[in-house]
C-alpha cells in the first residue's frame, strides 16, 4: 500500500513537514480548495451521513440474529456456551483460585520458572481465556501448556502461542488480545533481559490497561555462565518505575501461585514475574494471601511491633535474609524478616498496615536483591543499608557468582551489626 503524508495539502505533502506539527490556517484553507470541500469544520454532509448510517439498521438485524443463534447453542451446549459468555464479559468462573497450587516447607526445592509451569497448567484447566507462550524459549521460560497442542488457524481451539523470536512482536500481540475480549488472559515469556527489546510494547500494555501476564525468567545473576549480557541489573527498578506496572519477584511456590493470583485479578493492569532458573527453597512463612498485600512479615522474634533490626529481600535473596536472621537470633537479636514480593502492591495499602511491617521507629533496616539498588532508599530510610548490584555480572555457577558480588547471609548480618 502507497500513501502519500499530508495527501492534499499543497505546500506540505509528502514532507517532514506534515509529520509533526499542524497546517496551520493558511495551509488548511489551501488544502480545503484544492481538495473541494466547502463545508466549515466537523461539519458531516447529509449525504455522508446517510451513506453510513444505512449501516445501523443492518447492524441491529445482525445482531439480533447472533443472539438468536447464540440462545439455541447455549440450550444444546451449556459448558461450551458459559466458556464463551466468560471470555466474552470477563468474568471468572467460581472458585477458578482454588486450582492454585499451594506448598509447604517440606514440598521440595524448586526454580520459580517450574513453579510457574506448574501455576499455568493448574490455572489452563479452570480459565478458558488463558493462553500465551515464549519467544522460542518454551523449554527454559517452561511455558508450555501440556494438556494443549499449538494455537494455528487450523487449531484455533489449541492454546500454545509460538511467537517465534520477537519480543516486541509477541508483547503487541498480547496486547491486542487482552483489549480484544475481557475474558482473554494472555501470558508471554523470554528471559527478563529481553525486556529490553519489548519494553514499548510493555508500556502500552500498562498504558492501554492491557491485562498481559509477562513471565520473564532468569531474572538476576543467578542464571549462572550466560554472563553479564543475559544477566539483568537495572530491569526491576525500571519496572517499578513504569506507571501501572506490576513488578513481582515471588521467593517460592505459595508466592509464584499468590503473584497469579493477582496477575490474573487485576483487569486493568499488566503484570510481570520476575523468576529463577536457579533452586529455591519452600521457605515457612510465606502464603498467597501475603502476596496480596505486596509486602508481609514472615518471620518474626520481636515484640510490640519493635524489632533490633528488619531484614528485607525479594525473590531468591528472600532466602538469604531468612538465614542471616536465624544466625542473628542465636546471639539474642530480635529480627522481623520482610517478603517485599511487590512495591506497588504495598503502595496500595493503608498506612496502619505498612506501619505494621515497617514501623517508623525502627531505623535499621537491610534489604538484599540481586539487581540495581535504586530505589531501594525508600524502603530502607537514610539510615539503612541495601544489598545489591550495581554494575555488571559476570559468567560463572550461581553459588560462586553470589559470593564473589556479596549476596551472602554473612553480608546481611554484617550490615545488620553496623545497624544495631
Amino acid at each position: 500500500v502507497t500513501t502519500t503524508i499530508g495527501y492534499g495539502s499543497p505546500n506540505k505533502a509528502n514532507s517532514y513537514s506534515v509529520h509533526g506539527s499542524a497546517l496551520g490556517a493558511k495551509e488548511v484553507d489551501a488544502t480545503r480548495k484544492n481538495l473541494g470541500w466547502p463545508y466549515e469544520p466537523f461539519h458531516v454532509p447529509e449525504d455522508v451521513k446517510g451513506h453510513w448510517s444505512r449501516h445501523v439498521p443492518q447492524g441491529a438485524a445482525l445482531e439480533a440474529e447472533w443472539n438468536a443463534k447464540f440462545s439455541a447453542y447455549e440450550k444444546n451446549y451449556k459448558e461450551e456456551a458459559a466458556e464463551l459468555k466468560s471470555i466474552i464479559t470477563g468474568e471468572l468462573p467460581a472458585g477458578w483460585e482454588n486450582a492454585l497450587p499451594t506448598y509447604t516447607p517440606e514440598s521440595p526445592a524448586d526454580a520459580t520458572r517450574n513453579l510457574s509451569q506448574q501455576n499455568l497448567n493448574a490455572l489452563v484447566k479452570v480459565l478458558p481465556g488463558l493462553l500465551g507462550g515464549s519467544a522460542d524459549l518454551a523449554s527454559s521460560n517452561m511455558t508450555l501448556l501440556k494438556m494443549f497442542g499449538d494455537f494455528q488457524k487450523d487449531t484455533p481451539e489449541e492454546r500454545n502461542v509460538r511467537f517465534g523470536v520477537r519480543e516486541h512482536g509477541m508483547g503487541a500481540i498480547c496486547n491486542g488480545i487482552a483489549l480484544h475480549s475481557p475474558g482473554l488472559i494472555p501470558y508471554c515469556a523470554t528471559f527478563f533481559v529481553f525486556t529490553d527489546y519489548m519494553r514499548a510494547a510493555i508500556r502500552i500494555s500498562a498504558l492501554s490497561q492491557a491485562r498481559v501476564i509477562y513471565v520473564m525468567t532468569h531474572d538476576s545473576i543467578g542464571l549462572g555462565e550466560d554472563g553479564p549480557t543475559h544477566q539483568p541489573i537495572e530491569h526491576l527498578a525500571s519496572f517499578r518505575a513504569m506507571p501501572n506496572v506490576l513488578m513481582l519477584r515471588p521467593a517460592d511456590g505459595n508466592e509464584t501461585a499468590g503473584a497469579y493470583k493477582v496477575a490474573v485479578l487485576k483487569r486493568k493492569t499488566p503484570s510481570i514475574l520476575a523468576l529463577s532458573r536457579q533452586k529455591l527453597p519452600q521457605l515457612a512463612g510465606t502464603s498467597i494471601e501475603g502476596v496480596q498485600k505486596g509486602g508481609y512479615i514472615i518471620s518474626d522474634n520481636s515484640s510490640g511491633n519493635n524489632p533490633d533490626v528488619i531484614l528485607i529481600g525479594t525473590g531468591s535473596e528472600l532466602e538469604i535474609a531468612v538465614k542471616a536472621a536465624d544466625e542473628l537470633r542465636k546471639e539474642g537479636k530480635a529480627v522481623r524478616v520482610v517478603s517485599l514480593v511487590s512495591w506497588e502492591l504495598f503502595d496500595e495499602q493503608s498506612d496502619a498496615y505498612k506501619e505494621s511491617v515497617f514501623p517508623s521507629a525502627v531505623t535499621a533496616r537491610v534489604s538484599i536483591e540481586a539487581g540495581s539498588t535504586f530505589g531501594w532508599g525508600k524502603i530502607v530510610g537514610s539510615k539503612g543499608k541495601a544489598i545489591g548490584i550495581d554494575w555488571f555480572g559476570a559468567s560463572a555457577p550461581a553459588g560462586r557468582i553470589y559470593k564473589e558480588f556479596g549476596l551472602t547471609p554473612e553480608a546481611v548480618i554484617a550490615a545488620a551489626k553496623e545497624l544495631c
